[in-house]
């Protein structure tokens, strides 16, 4: 595999994604809304009634895993753009028809999608935890982050959940023709991280250091799995014949 080919491939992507301006909305103003809606909504938690710090500190969690369900969320619009899309608009032709190898498209276009992803994620996380700490230092008497929690999201679970969502996004994106289509069936991608985020929020469990370990595991899995079969069943030739 040449990198090089692929990392064109993904620069021209890029290039293509600027010009999308509900991509780049939905990259880079929902997260930055939410990393000072989480802390706004905290502080007036805390102005309205007396939370206990467990209270608080479970609820810090949860936000913070909030952030891995936005991390699954923004390649949707990439990556469901990335085969389809260039269906619509005929510039996928040319691409499929060249010298590149499967796995240096696909690398490409997953390049094209992760990179974005994980700075605006890295990037609203920065701006929530500082925030997050302004709001909660009062109470608690010490600033929450950094801590491990937040440190094995960063470097964990936000990575492998942002690669799980653009290699599901990219394989569905490969076998259907629409890019409604493709983009409702890749926002199904995070139903299960909702579930995690959901039993969380009611106590059923607590997102602590050792679950959200567990988590990385499930996940490390489902990105191999989930990388064979995307190599597996990306067909070139019934892509460039039979989406007419």
């Amino acid at each position: 595999m040449d990198f090089e080919i692929a990392w064109t491939i993904a620069r021209k992507d890029l290039g293509t994604i600027r010009k999308k301006k509900t991509v780049l909305y939905s990259t880079v103003i929902l997260p930055l809304i939410l990393s000072i809606a989480l802390p706004a909504l905290i502080w007036y938690i805390e102005h309205r009634k007396a939370v206990p710090d467990t209270y608080l500190v479970n609820l810090l969690n949860s936000f913070s895993f909030f952030f891995v369900i936005l991390a699954t969320f923004i390649p949707t619009g990439i990556s469901s753009y990335s085969i389809v899309g260039e269906k619509v608009e005929k510039s996928l032709e040319p691409l499929l028809a060249s010298p590149a190898t499967d796995g240096e498209i696909l690398l490409g276009k997953s390049l094209a999608s992760f990179i974005p992803a994980i700075l605006t994620t890295y990037v609203a996380l920065g701006i929530f935890m500082v925030m997050m700490d302004l709001v909660t230092s009062g109470q608690l008497g010490y600033l929450y982050y950094p801590n491990a929690t937040i440190a094995l999201i960063l470097v964990v679970v936000v990575p492998l959940a942002i690669l799980l969502s653009v290699e599901y996004n990219v394989l569905i994106s490969s076998r259907v023709n629409d890019v409604r289509t493709a983009t409702q069936l890749g926002a199904l991608g995070i139903v299960p991280l909702a579930v995690i985020y959901l039993a969380s929020e009611i106590q059923l469990i607590s997102l602590d250091t050792t679950a959200l370990f567990y988590i990385a595991i499930a996940l490390m899995v489902a990105d191999i799995i989930l990388f064979f079969l995307s190599r597996a069943t990306f067909r070139r030739e019934e892509i460039l014949t039979k989406w007419r």
